[in-house]
């Protein structure tokens, strides 16, 4: 694979803009490649006094102009000098040595190889100093768990010798070679002591990687020695300075919070709370280790760039710059820092310590899971099940037409009570197939749906395991209906079992979904039904993308809650008259007909209202309003349709379009982010995925159109060709489909967000709050 490929596929999606614009210095050397070729005049680029100019107007900069090569005089070709800025740091300037005439695109190489340099670097060097900070709460929170098990666990226990003694364990501590996986280097490292979980001041004796930065002599011992004289009076006095924060992730404490109006709780000593305490702040500590891996990475993989670009003007230009240019990378923040690389090797110690009960394997294993192997089965099982489920529903249509159940009262009848039966599985497998397609283009298009959605690494689904899922749901569902009609061929010989094929499968549906053991994706089901019943407890759950994300989903498979009702109905009412008795004819089934398609709109409206006392967004206020309308619509229709009347008619239909209106409003708008006035792509937005701008328009037409399809849920429209509830399952059908649609752009602008902001992580709250920085806070 060609390095240029393999440096796109290995961007971290939400820094991508941090990244060395590999594939512009790639043309800008193709520029000099046909300059060379053509012996034309090159396009004029801006010389090094005129950047230099422009430079010194800031106030606070100081220029060396000594030059970083070490190489002979004639062989340079290239002199990078250094200006330094009070605040900004340090950037660098290449000027070129040779001769003017005719190099503009060279000097334009290097003009732009010097702006791509020093935007990583200070890109870099702030992520850096951004870990550096998150290390002293780390350090804080890894003293007060500390204190903590000692407290739960043993009372009794001689809590300051333990202290001591694990405070001067560095000094029985032997330095071991570990190689980083990222970037292969060996470096040395120190094992921590267990006391507490890394410094940030402490540097590595014996690395060669860092000549050129001052040795930092080894105080930690004294240092620590001080701290715990002053501590001699109680090691464990931590615990009267802090308190536990209150995340309301749970129903339980949602509603103590709302109770105390306070979102710190005192500690309570109990194993439960320590329990608690330990598991977020496992999982700190795997989003702190997967932030260090990263930043690793995009060191290595940006020095790699740079060094393959230079090679490659070397190579088009016979001029040697390479060594004297990679001399000042070398000695660059990039270059030679070595923070990261020293607190991964402490955050590994740390973690197999303190949270995997010193097995290395084991805490290796959670910090480092392994990525998920596309396989070979999953694409040839989809293929076969796919055909599988054509050969059904072409049988079962051959069969339908053969005894003409179309063209007979009582086969259209039969057709009426059963379909109903099977269609919950047609809106769940579309949904599915569009959900694959989904995640299809988001991986197409880089957009980091894994991250966005929480899943962990290595257990989420890809468009072919979806695709194979839904296939396989396909295959059951047209089998049973096939078997349903075979046997109803021969009612006299399956009387009882004929009724029960659809409760079967329902039976078989629910089993795989709820299956205990570790087969079928268990990961994914679980993390659906944790889903699931975060949306139905709203709002005693703290909401998450998924949650209001799946609410939206539901909000699209009304008919598809309906079909339940109808299983509920048919199963009670219809099989016990022995057909004479339908749905339709019982008011309670016509009430709860319209009750249940008001739910997903109360799922939203409540997250909705919870993310606004939450967040203070008000934003979330109109969402909250757009549900509750919603929901007012159908209300007013469930009234109308039990009171026929002109002003019922009147009111549902204006309420209908009110909430159409707005909700399409609030799909492009809002949910997409396109129709920006002062944007650089005109009625659209400012960044965008896909190339073919067409496509942004195109999807908002089809998106206002499919929205009025929907109208057509809340006032019937009667097509005299059409038999049956067949007009209902269409619009149902286009309403699964827009869905899918906004699923992929609504994806996009959040993708696009975190871009913009650089979150390639999740936060984690802390689980401690000192009562010191809290006074601190205040008095500032």
């Amino acid at each position: 694979m060609k390095f240029g490929k393999e440096f796109k596929r290995e961007m971290v999606p939400e820094w991508i803009e941090a990244y060395v614009d590999y594939n512009g210095l790639k043309q800008i050397l193709q520029d000099i490649r046909r300059s060379k070729e053509s012996k034309q005049p090159p396009t004029p680029a801006r010389s090094l006094d005129q950047r230099l100019a422009l430079y010194r107007n800031f106030s606070g900069l100081n220029l060396q102009s000594g030059t970083q090569n070490t190489g002979d005089i004639e062989d340079q070709v290239i002199a990078v000098n250094t200006v330094q800025h009070e605040n900004s740091g340090k950037f660098y300037i290449t000027k070129f040595l040779g001769s003017p005439e005719g190099a503009e695109n060279e000097i334009s190489f290097f003009n732009k190889l010097d702006h791509e340099f020093n935007k990583v670097n200070t890109f870099y060097k702030d992520k850096v100093d951004e870990v550096m900070r998150e290390v002293t709460l780390l350090n804080k929170q890894m003293d007060a768990l500390i204190a903590l098990r000692i407290k739960v666990m043993d009372p009794g226990f001689d809590a300051f010798g333990s202290l001591q003694r694990l405070s001067f364990d560095i000094n029985n501590s032997t330095p071991s070679r570990i190689t980083s996986p990222l970037r292969m280097t060996t470096v040395d490292t120190d094992h921590m002591p267990v006391g507490t979980s890394f410094d940030p001041s402490y540097s590595r004796q014996g690395s060669s990687t860092n000549a050129s930065h001052p040795k930092v002599p080894i105080n930690r011992t004294l240092r620590e020695k001080r701290d715990i004289d002053s501590q001699k009076s109680d090691p464990l006095e931590i615990l009267d300075h802090i308190k536990i924060v209150n995340t309301f992730e749970s129903p339980m404490s949602t509603i103590r919070g709302v109770l105390r109006e306070s979102k710190e709780n005192d500690l309570s000593y109990k194993k439960e709370e320590l329990k608690k305490v330990e598991q977020r702040l496992k999982i700190i500590f795997f989003e702190f280790y997967q932030k260090l891996r990263l930043l690793k990475h995009f060191s290595y993989m940006n020095l790699s760039a740079l060094a393959k670009i230079l090679k490659k003007y070397e190579k088009i230009t016979s001029r040697k710059a390479a060594r004297s240019y990679m001399k000042m990378v070398d000695k660059s923040y990039l270059g030679s820092s070595e923070e990261v690389t020293s607190l991964l090797d402490r955050v590994e110690t740390t973690f197999i310590k303190h949270f995997s009960h010193s097995n290395r394997r084991k805490g290796m294993k959670i910090l480092r899971p392994k990525h998920k192997i596309e396989k070979h089965r999953i694409t040839f099982l989809s293929g076969f099940l796919s055909g599988c489920s054509i050969a059904l529903l072409v049988a079962f249509i051959l069969l339908r037409d053969d005894r003409k159940l179309m063209d007979k009262e009582e086969g259209t009848s039969y057709l009426d009570k059963i379909v109903p039966l099977y269609s919950f599985y047609a809106y769940i497998v579309l949904h599915m197939l569009l959900y694959a397609a989904n995640i299809y283009f988001w991986r197409r298009y880089k957009i980091n749906y894994a991250f966005i959605f929480g899943f962990k690494q290595g257990t989420e689904l890809s468009y072919r395991e979806v695709f194979l899922l839904s296939n396989g749901l396909a295959m059951l569902v047209f089998a049973a209906l096939l078997m349903h009609l075979h046997m109803n061929s021969r009612a006299e010989e399956y009387v009882t079992p004929i009724e029960y094929v659809p409760l079967g499968l329902m039976a078989v549906l629910l089993f795989i979904t709820f299956c205990p053991f570790n087969i079928i994706y268990r990961s994914s089901r679980l993390f659906l039904i944790r889903c699931v019943f975060r949306c139905i407890c709203a709002p005693l759950y703290k909401v998450t993308l998924p949650d209001f994300f799946l609410a939206d989903q539901l909000t699209s498979q009304i008919e598809a809650i309906r079909s339940l009702e109808y299983y509920i109905c048919y199963y009670t009412w219809v099989k016990s008259s022995h057909g004479h008795n339908t749905c339709q004819s019982h008011n309670v089934y016509n009430i709860f007909y319209f009750i249940l398609a008001v739910i997903p709109y109360w799922f939203r409206f409540f997250q909705c209202i919870r993310r606004l006392f939450e967040e203070k967004d008000q934003s979330q206020a109109y969402n909250a309003l757009r549900y509750f309308l919603t929901i007012l619509a159908v209300v007013i229709k469930t009234a109308y349709s039990l009171r026929k009347s002109l002003a019922w008619e009147v009111l549902a239909i204006l309420s209908s379009l009110v909430t159409t209106l707005f909700n399409t409003y609030w799909d492009i708008v809002v949910d997409w982010g396109l129709l920006r006035r002062k944007s650089k792509n005109k009625f659209l937005r400012d960044k965008l995925v896909l190339r073919h701008k067409s496509v942004y328009f195109i999807a908002m037409v089809l998106d206002v159109l499919l929205r009025f399809a929907w109208l057509q849920l809340v006032l019937k429209f009667n097509v005299p060709s059409l038999q049956g509830s067949t007009v209902s399952s269409i619009f149902a059908c286009l309403e699964v489909i827009r869905r899918g649609m906004w699923n992929f752009f609504r994806l996009e602008n959040e993708h696009l967000n975190n871009v913009g902001k650089y979150r390639a992580f999740k936060s984690v709250p802390l689980p401690f709050v000192y009562h010191e920085e809290d006074d601190e806070d205040k008095e500032e």
